[in-house]
């Protein structure tokens, strides 16, 4: 059922837009303020899928509620209702936020579509947060130790600004999982999260694949086609394994870095971008700096934040969390029944030496729990869990 509050100091114009709401479909809700001040206080105690609020009231007038409402419950669709002589003001409540304006009289077509289409509105944004919870809980950090509490808290100052990070750490054990907390808790959030492994994109096509090309740039250039810089306008690039991206690819990203501007490949146009980069490695770049094969420059370019992901070994308090995440992020997968790990288990798995880090984890769980009895003993871990 959806709930609807019109605010309306004329009570004439409140029965009928009650009476059309209530007549067009038995779904809606209908409640009534006389005023911006009472409609107001609905609102901070209710839950409601639209407002229809008049502009010319007393006490408090119809922008002044949009903008109110809009600081406390901004998914909530408002379609205004404006007489003769506010149509501007009505026009103005759009930017403000505003998903419509109706005239008085209002017209019952004109009335109801609007209706519909701000409902469907708020349904769709409803839906998409339910999905990008989802989407955050695939994205979810584990674990509660004093490493991992660390990470959590620079990620927290640092996601909200525009700040390039260098995401450090060995193989598996969830660099891109901070770059996605990053991108999901910044101003970006609503835009593009574009993700490049530079380590799986030969070196004759990682600037092809990142900067685009033109038509007959090269043999198989068929079609112009954008990059993945392109592509991440508006958001986040996550340039992972960027340690083992080619010399002429660095050049063209610290371009981009320090212009905002890309050439696609065979073009001589520059291409404006906004784009926050967040990078990844497992490499010493330093190192690889000092051998020849990372800019300098561009390494200080992205490393304005550093965040080193620490290996399991450094954070085994955060096994036994990590293995109950695992066991019933499978059970989920797989349809089967939750397994439990015995104590004797756990603190055998924490004793182990995790060269492959929450990956291997992850694998070993799985194995577990697929070869394992109806709880996990030691002697499952002893013979199916041993390097």
């Amino acid at each position: 059922m959806s709930k609807i509050l019109i605010i309306e100091d004329e009570a004439a114009i409140r029965r009928v837009l009650v009476k059309i709401l209530s007549e067009e479909n038995d779904s809606y809700k209908v409640e009534e303020a006389e005023d911006g001040l009472q409609g107001l206080e609905k609102v901070k105690n209710e839950d409601f899928d639209l407002i229809l609020c008049d502009i010319k009231m007393p006490k408090m007038d119809g922008v002044e509620v949009l903008e109110a409402i809009k600081k406390i419950k901004p998914e909530i669709p408002m379609v205004m209702i404006s007489g003769h002589g506010d149509l501007e003001t009505a026009v103005n409540t759009m930017r403000l936020g505003a998903f419509d304006y109706i005239s008085k009289p209002p017209d019952l077509n004109r009335l109801l579509n609007t209706v519909r289409n701000a409902l469907d509105r708020k349904k769709l944004v409803v839906e998409n947060k339910i999905l990008k919870k989802k989407v955050s809980k695939n994205y979810e950090m584990i674990g509660e130790s004093d490493a991992i509490n660390h990470i959590k808290d620079m990620i927290e100052k640092v996601a909200p600004t525009e700040a390039r990070v260098l995401i450090t750490g060995p193989n598996g054990t969830g660099k891109e999982l901070v770059a996605h907390q990053i991108h999901e808790r910044s101003e970006r959030a609503t835009g593009p999260m574009i993700e490049v492994n530079c380590a799986a994109i030969p070196s004759e096509l990682i600037e092809s694949e990142l900067f685009g090309h033109i038509k007959g740039a090269f043999t198989s250039a068929v079609k112009d086609r954008a990059g993945k810089f392109e592509a991440a306008d508006g958001g986040t690039i996550f340039l992972d394994e960027i340690g083992d991206m080619s010399m002429p690819a660095q050049a063209k990203v610290l371009r981009a870095l320090q212009e905002n501007l890309i050439q696609r490949v065979g073009a001589d146009k520059d291409i404006k971008v906004n784009v926050r980069v967040v990078a990844a490695t497992n490499k010493d770049l330093k190192k690889e700096i000092e051998e020849g094969r990372f800019r300098e420059d561009l390494y200080h370019r992205l490393a304005v934040i550093l965040i080193k992901v620490p290996a399991l070994n450094d954070r085994r308090d955060d096994i036994p969390a990590l293995i109950e995440h695992f066991a019933n992020k499978i059970a989920n997968e797989q349809g089967s029944a939750l397994k439990s790990f015995s104590s004797q288990a756990i603190q055998l798995l924490q004793a182990y030496d995790w060269t492959g880090n929450i990956r291997e984890l992850r694998n070993v769980v799985e194995r577990l729990i697929i070869l394992g009895g109806n709880e996990i003993s030691e002697n499952d871990v002893k013979l199916f869990a041993s390097k």
